[in-house]
C-alpha cells in the first residue's frame, strides 16, 4: 500500500512539473502598463468600408488581449498605423453543373502595418499582415461579402495583435 502511494505521488510530481502555464501577457510586460494608439488606416484599394472594419477589429482585439491599454487621446506609448494594400476575392470551388460560376470564395485583406514607439521613434513592427475567410455565395455575392468583411478584418487584427504582443523588441 505504501509503495502504491509513493508511486502515485511520484507520478503526480512528474506530471505537475511540466505544467508551467503563466497568466498574463506573453512578452514579459505587465498587462496595461503601456498604451497603444490605433490611427485610421489608409485604403489603397477600390473597395469601400475596409478602413472602418479593420480599425474596429484592431481596437477590439487589442482590448480583448489586454497586454496594452487602448489610448484614444493621441498619447499612446505605441502608435499603430497602416495601409490596406489589397483586397482579393479568389474562387475556391465552382457549381457542380457550371464550371464557370464560383460557389465558394476566399476573401483576403493585406495591410502594411507599422508600430512605432512614440518617444524614441523606434520602429517596432513593419510588415505586411493578411487576414482571410472563406465564404459561400448564397443568392447575392455583395451581401455575402458584406457579412464576411468583419470576419476577415478580425482575422487580420488577430494576426497583427499576435505580432505586437509577442514581438521581440
Amino acid at each position: 500500500m505504501r509503495r502504491l502511494l509513493l508511486l502515485c505521488l511520484a507520478t503526480a510530481l512528474v506530471g505537475l512539473s511540466g505544467c508551467a502555464y503563466r497568466l498574463g501577457p506573453s512578452n514579459g510586460e505587465n498587462a496595461g502598463t503601456r498604451s497603444i494608439q490605433v490611427n485610421p488606416f489608409q485604403n489603397k484599394t477600390p473597395e469601400p468600408r475596409l478602413i472602418e472594419a479593420v480599425s474596429f477589429a484592431l481596437r477590439r482585439q487589442l482590448q480583448q488581449d489586454g497586454t496594452y491599454s487602448l489610448d484614444t487621446h493621441n498619447e499612446g506609448d505605441i502608435v499603430l498605423s497602416g495601409t490596406i494594400v489589397s483586397y482579393e476575392r479568389r474562387s475556391l470551388s465552382f457549381q457542380s453543373r457550371d464550371v464557370l460560376t464560383p460557389r465558394d470564395y476566399r476573401l483576403t485583406i493585406t495591410a502594411h502595418v507599422t508600430a512605432r514607439d512614440r518617444i524614441s521613434g523606434k520602429l517596432l513592427l513593419d510588415r505586411e499582415i493578411t487576414g482571410h475567410s472563406d465564404i459561400r455565395i448564397g443568392a447575392d455575392l455583395a451581401s455575402a461579402e458584406r457579412q464576411a468583411l468583419p470576419i476577415v478584418a478580425a482575422d487580420l487584427a488577430r494576426n497583427a495583435t499576435a505580432l505586437l504582443v509577442d514581438g521581440t523588441w
